[in-house]
């Protein structure tokens, strides 16, 4: 059974059933009065009332009746479940005028049902309250007037007003204003995110502070939100391998316990001994308990950031041992910036900071515009040149006021008869921009690609759950060499081609690694889709985030690194029900087989460890304030 909401006429949550085995997750009226009518019965059965018996068998076919539906449905399926084997049970306890046994054996399996129910629900409840964090209109501007209208209507473009204490109702970009926006639902930040112009905006965080106004980049699926009830919606279309191991060892343990019960009644021809051990095998914690910790999982790592597209891959994340990262966009911010002016001859840092902004104010190129962004945020008046030749590959020489200016590389310098060599050893880890006037060396602007704040905390978190880093970028030797140092990574492989990459992840995983690539752009896709699992950051690109795996909302790392703790608990937990289950079964079996349990002890033993395993699981499923 299928549970569809649809908000805003465009976003839709289909949250599929996330227990193959018990596919309806919502409580009715029907299920209280079954339990009502059972529990009567029992009571009836207690008392011995006339006519027990008779009116005892129709409380338990009519009390059982989900049962039974659900045990012929897998009959006819060819799967061995466990509504199967206790349908088989509760039959053989009729036969035999156990008919108390059959009406409690019932009464607990509904009541275990009620409770599995309820605690499925929470965990799409848990993510289906997100849903309520999207507003249903929006307030566009348009001139000086600003409209209200459905959110339905808002368009790709439009300038959405977000007034203090508002949700954001779209994704897009701050275009006016500045405010501080509560991104915790979203991003999980515990700090209210500062916006100016250029800011990020998310729809369905809170705006705490002034009136900002956004232009709107993402509407309803297509938005960060959008992507996470996507992910969930997503989340059983990709059943992990650790789920059907699940499914498969509970068909198992059925099938044993079929095997001991037929062997029990061979041997001690007792007919109680035998029912006992068909009813006490609990695989039902197996097959229930999975899918909810997945579930849980995908919730809580929505929380914290990280949209998983699927419970394989949370599967498959629990247990990579090496993760390869790019370098720009990924490690560091992807945008160059200028780190250090180093002024000569006499000349001052601002001298040589507004000669190459002048130089570079009608250039297009990367470190040309890093230039200027600087002698801006310094406020250095900026005019431009009086000629300009741009020297491909190499820089650019000009006019300013009449005086020769050069600002390139060293090769335009060399060319150009100047005098570098008593120059101290260039930076590695940084490019260098010369800057020349008259035939004298006036200067070095150095610009670099800025490491990310936690990528460094991020990169030794991974190194305690014992996995290894590696850095694969496309830069020089120096460079990345200089950058993994700081990052405390060994292993590196710098001038890669995006071929390359694909072929490095591959030659990895060939030699037995369990690896997944954190990337953010273009270059990075056939890499992210090579490797067991692909992390793409936010701020990416859309071929990107479409090639991953996993997507980070935003580019903080850390969020990555608390993804994999999530994985990580999530196997454990799973891991901690196979052995439970295989554990309590295992010796429930015996006793049932030599006669120390009744069919009712079994029953009773079979639910609670059920309820056991559940409830185990239930602890990864997200809070409201988490």
């Amino acid at each position: 059974m299928n549970t569809i909401v649809n908000i805003n006429d465009g976003l839709e949550l289909q949250i599929e059933a996330c227990d193959s085995e018990h596919e309806k997750h919502n409580i009715d009226k029907t299920d209280i009065l079954r339990v009502a009518l059972v529990a009567v019965f029992v009571i009836f059965g207690w008392l011995q009332i006339p006519y027990f018996n008779m009116l005892g068998v129709a409380a338990t076919l009519i009390g059982g009746y989900p049962i039974f539906k659900e045990a012929f449905s897998n009959l006819y399926e060819r799967r061995m479940t466990m509504e199967l084997s206790m349908s088989i049970a509760l039959f053989a306890a009729l036969v035999i005028s156990e008919v108390f046994t059959a009406l409690v054996i019932t009464l607990f399996v509904l009541i275990a049902e009620v409770l599995e129910k309820l605690t499925m629900s929470r965990g799409q409840n848990a993510i289906k309250h997100l849903l309520s964090l999207l507003p249903q209109e929006a307030f566009i501007r348009d001139g000086d007037a600003v409209l209200e209208r459905k959110l339905s209507e808002v368009q790709i473009g439009d300038v959405v007003v977000v007034k203090p204490g508002g949700r954001v109702p779209v994704d897009g970009s701050v275009i006016s204003g500045h405010s501080f926006i509560d991104q915790s639902t979203i991003t999980g930040e515990s700090i209210p995110s500062e916006k100016v112009i250029g800011s990020i905006v998310y729809a369905g965080t809170i705006n705490q502070a002034g009136t900002i106004d956004v232009r709107t980049t993402g509407i309803g699926k297509d938005t960060a939100f959008g992507k996470i009830i996507h992910a969930v919606e997503n989340a059983k279309r990709y059943q992990a391998p650790i789920q059907k191991t699940a499914d498969r060892l509970a068909g198992y343990l059925v099938y044993f316990a079929l095997s001991c019960a037929l062997l029990t009644f061979l041997m001690t021809h007792n007919v109680r001994a035998t029912i006992s051990v068909v009813i006490v095998a609990g695989a039902c914690g197996i097959a229930a308990g999975t899918p909810l910790a997945i579930l849980g999982g995908i919730g809580r790592a929505a929380r914290a950031g990280s949209i998983i597209k699927g419970g394989l891959f949370l599967e498959l994340l629990s247990s990579i041992d090496t993760v390869v990262f790019d370098k720009t966009g990924t490690l560091t911010y992807g945008t160059p910036v200028v780190v250090n002016v180093e002024s000569l001859n006499g000349s001052s840092s601002q001298d040589v900071l507004h000669l190459a902004a002048v130089a570079e104010s009608v250039s297009e190129h990367p470190l040309g515009q890093a230039i200027v962004q600087k002698a801006q945020e310094e406020k250095l008046a900026i005019g431009r040149p009086d000629q300009f030749n741009y020297v491909p590959g190499k820089g650019i020489r000009c006019r300013i006021n009449g005086e020769e200016i050069l600002v390139g590389n060293k090769s335009l310098f060399e060319e150009n008869n100047y005098v570098i060599n008593s120059l101290a050893k260039i930076e590695t880890e940084t490019s260098e921009v010369f800057v020349g006037k008259s035939k004298i060396l006036v200067g070095i602007i150095h610009i670099a690609d800025i490491l990310r704040l936690e990528s460094k905390q991020a990169v030794a978190d991974l190194k305690t759950l014992g996995i290894k880093s590696i850095l694969l970028t496309g830069d020089g030797k120096p460079i990345a060499d200089a950058i993994a140092k700081k990052l405390g990574i060994t292993e590196v492989f710098s001038e890669v081609l995006p071929s390359e990459k694909q072929d490095y992840i591959k030659s990895l995983m060939a030699s037995g690694r369990k690896v997944a690539m954190v990337g953010d752009g273009i270059n990075d896709a056939p890499a992210l889709m090579e490797a067991s699992v692909g992390i793409a950051i936010g701020s990416g690109t859309d071929v990107a985030r479409e090639s991953a795996n996993i997507v980070l909302i935003g580019n903080d790392l850390s969020r990555f690194v608390e993804t994999v703790r999530i994985a990580h608990r999530c196997r454990k937990i799973i891991m901690t029900n196979f052995a439970g289950t295989l554990a309590v079964d295992g010796l429930g079996v015996f006793l049932a087989a030599f006669g120390y349990l009744n069919p009712l002890l079994a029953a009773f033993i079979h639910v609670t460890s059920e309820l056991i395993f559940i409830m185990n699981s239930a602890r990864l499923l997200p809070s409201r304030s988490s």
